[in-house]
């Protein structure tokens, strides 16, 4: 390409040119002041450059103009004239509550999704902002808050619209709790210098992802589906544990990861020291470390520029012939009216309304490709913006969702594929290509019990409970208990055994049940899976044909006291990150869970890196709340399995008992060093959460046959000794002690007979027995 155009600029600024260098992205020009430089891509049209920081002294670099605005509601029908070469596919990944939501509902807007007032308002103050942030942090926030009351006087109809920022979370929990879900995805159009379609444009899929680790399986279906991703930095927080989590998920995967500081227009923000920590930890070239606001519009144009050029297209197949459809499935999920929704990539050939497909799922052990047994016919196809719009057609390189009259989404998990059932065939005969989608399987990490909160809810609940597990990919349905003497005893009746990704996952499974279907459930104690080696014993000898090794996950298949067995608990590797002068509690507070082998290591001048391998079990109780109160909330942490994963320890079981009548929910294990002082936790926590009752409420805690710590909860009593304002029986002592032998006797049969309500506050008391 001609350097012509550029001569001009360099002669006019030369006093300003720090050095000039050649690298694969094309020529870089650095000022002196080390803010602003020129790259003159080859990737870009001739006589085209662009510019970014741009300092006030090399003003006259920037030849850059401002982008003509596009949207892709205004060009649906010519979305098939774009190529493959031209798609980009990209995710934003983050530790939680990092920005990302914010900053792709920033995106949308820039690029005419939410509207072309929206779009046109996106461009006015994001282009004022960006530069005048580069010049002086200041001055930008009080322009743009200036800008925006000025734009919001001009039209009556913005000032009606309302802004959000959150337009990705569509769950009513994540709404309220401000985190994501459930990952999702929308497709844009944003026109490029890059491009090689006629008109210049570039279609953006993107999707967003949570950020905490118990929703780690929505992050893994995300990147199996892009070719990049943004992966942000909160420039007051800086380099957080789940940061380092998807980042090596990232890498594992091979995808291009591009960096960006979030939130640095708060007054607290440190964006260079930030920038320092990321490039010594990734090896990021800090200038290509990307600087943004959602809240103030900064940078939301560099994150567009940047995807189209750094992140690479889509491959195309190598057996492609333009008429094979595959389509890959990303996400499926259930509506009521409308059945299964599928989230779908092409990846071959072409899908339109009324085709009859039918679904394979590749290879993942090598046994070959196992192809389903119904054929379905495409009722409803379109592009998600994030809003659904119908198109009728989905050409290759497109995202969209399908509607093809599925009733359960295990029919059409994440990484199956979709292809026309007359062409099924040949597909198969051929071995012509289909992605594998092993990187998708996962396993849950602790089980708990579900139960209703009355007694002939049972029935409503395993539906609710089934619906919902259409939608939570990260759900497992183990067993059911059929009578009111199983999975749970007298005290909560029939229930489910359902397997959770994290603490967390069960908080949310819970809001969503009364959410969705207004049910309102008691989820046990969250218990991890045990491995237990059975020895030999000459009074307990096992049944012929039983194992000598099984996994334990739930505590009412513990061996009975008198067995001679090993325990195996799971462990994971703990790294935390947490400022430098909370080292010494962390330690305290790590040793204190039995974890070993700390090491440390320094992110920057304030954050550092603890490593330790950890029980699992211990970190699942209240590990979190410790960490946070020892730290004063400063401090994140990220696990991940143990080598080994599992070791052994001297553990016990404990058994609670109210009044002599054992609640199995409420069991938990521990080390036997600890047993009998969180024991006496949990029975004060009980006695302080139980109701009183009209008979007294024995609390016990039972560990190998014995009483290791007990309670009561006294009963309500009834003054007879008092009637009518007189006291009975005048001075006679045998008269009212009759009558208080009567009352003594009445409340042991309540106590015999009498049932003691459990609420959510009982078993979350079990969680935390520090």
């Amino acid at each position: 390409f001609s350097m012509q155009p550029v001569y001009p600029m360099l002669a006019a600024s030369a006093s300003q040119i720090s050095r000039c260098t050649l690298g694969s992205k094309g020529v870089r020009i650095r000022c002196k002041t080390r803010v602003c430089f020129v790259a003159i891509g080859s990737n870009c049209q001739p006589h085209r450059h662009q510019v970014y920081h741009q300092h006030p002294l090399c003003r006259n670099f920037s030849t850059k103009e401002t982008p003509q605005l596009v949207s892709i509601t205004d060009h649906l029908d010519e979305l098939h004239k774009i190529p493959l070469a031209d798609v980009r596919n990209f995710c934003i990944i983050a530790h939680v509550d990092h920005g990302k939501s914010s900053l792709a509902s920033r995106l949308l807007e820039y690029t005419g999704n939410l509207g072309h007032e929206r779009q046109a308002t996106a461009h006015q103050l994001g282009e004022k902002t960006t530069s005048e942030y580069n010049q002086d942090e200041t001055s930008a926030i009080t322009s743009n808050n200036t800008a925006s009351k000025e734009i919001a006087t001009k039209s009556s109809k913005h000032k009606e619209i309302k802004e959000e920022i959150t337009l990705l979370d569509t769950l009513k929990v994540e709404r309220e709790r401000g985190i994501t879900v459930k990952a999702s995805a929308a497709s844009m159009l944003y026109k490029h210098p890059c491009a090689t379609n006629e008109h210049g444009w570039i279609l953006l899929n993107m999707v967003d992802t949570p950020g905490h680790a118990d929703f780690g399986v929505e992050v893994s279906k995300s990147l199996s589906s892009i070719e990049g991703a943004v992966l942000l930095f909160d420039s007051v927080q800086g380099v957080q544990a789940q940061t380092l989590s998807v980042y090596d998920k990232a890498r594992a995967l091979g995808k291009q990861i591009l960096p960006a500081l979030t939130k640095i227009d708060i007054p607290s923000a440190r964006p260079l020291e930030v920038a320092l920590a990321v490039s010594d930890l990734f090896a990021f070239d800090p200038d290509t470390i990307m600087k943004t606001s959602a809240r103030n519009r900064i940078g939301v144009r560099e994150v567009l520029d940047s995807v189209c050029e750094n992140v690479p297209p889509p491959s195309p197949l190598s057996d492609d012939d333009g008429n094979m459809l595959r389509a890959k499935v990303i996400d499926s999920w259930f509506e009521p009216r409308r059945g299964v929704v599928c989230l779908v990539r092409l990846l071959s050939g072409t899908l339109s309304e009324n085709d009859r497909i039918s679904i394979v799922e590749p290879s993942i052990d090598g046994t070959g490709p196992k192809v389903g047994k119904d054929t379905y016919s495409v009722q409803e196809i379109g592009l998600v913006m994030p809003d659904r719009i119908r198109t009728g057609k989905l050409d290759v390189g497109q995202m969209g969702y399908v509607v093809a009259g599925l009733r359960d989404p295990r029919e059409a998990r994440p990484g199956s594929i979709m292809s026309l059932q007359k062409t099924m065939q040949t597909l198969i005969s051929n071995q012509m290509e289909l992605p594998s989608s092993a990187a998708l399987t996962h396993q849950s990490v602790l089980y708990a019990s579900v139960h209703p909160m009355e007694g002939d809810g049972f029935d409503e609940m395993h539906a609710a409970v089934n619906r919902l597990a259409l939608n939570d990919t990260g759900l497992e349905i183990h067993q059911t208990a059929g009578s009111s003497n199983n999975g749970g005893g007298p005290f909560l009746g029939p229930g489910l055994r359902v397997g959770f990704q994290g603490l967390l996952h069960v908080e949310v499974f819970r809001q969503r049940l009364l959410d969705e279907f207004d049910l309102e459930a008691i989820v046990t104690p969250p218990k991890v899976p045990y491995r237990i080696q059975y020895l030999e014993s000459k009074n307990y000898k096992r049944p012929p044909g039983a194992p000598m090794e099984e996994v334990i996950e739930d505590l009412a298949d513990w061996p009975a006291q008198g067995h001679r067995f090993k325990v195996l608990e799971p462990m994971v590797d703990v790294r935390i990150l947490a400022p430098m002068e909370y080292a010494g509690s962390i330690m305290e507070l790590t040793k204190r869970k039995r974890g070993k082998g700390m090491q440390t290591k320094p992110i920057d001048e304030n954050i550092w890196l603890f490593t330790s391998a950890m029980p699992w079990a211990d970190v699942v109780t209240d590990f979190h709340d410790d960490l946070k109160s020892t730290t004063a909330g400063y401090a994140s942490f990220d696990v991940s399995e143990a080598d080994p994963p599992q070791q052994e320890a001297d553990l016990v079981k404990v058994e609670l008992l109210l009044n002599s009548e054992v609640v199995d929910p409420l069991a938990f294990v521990c080390h036997r060093d600890v047993a009998q002082s969180q024991a006496r936790v949990v029975c004060q926590k009980l006695q302080e959460v139980l109701p009183r009752q009209q008979f007294v409420t024995v609390i016990q805690a039972k560990a190998d046959g014995k009483i290791i710590a007990s309670s009561r909860i006294k009963a309500y009593r009834k003054d007879v000794l008092t009637k009518a304002g007189k006291t009975v029986g005048g001075g006679d002592i045998t008269r009212k002690r009759k009558l208080l032998e009567k009352q003594k006797k009445g409340k042991k049969r309540q106590q015999a007979t009498g049932k003691v309500q459990l609420s959510q506050a009982a078993f979350n008391s079990v969680i935390s027995r520090s």
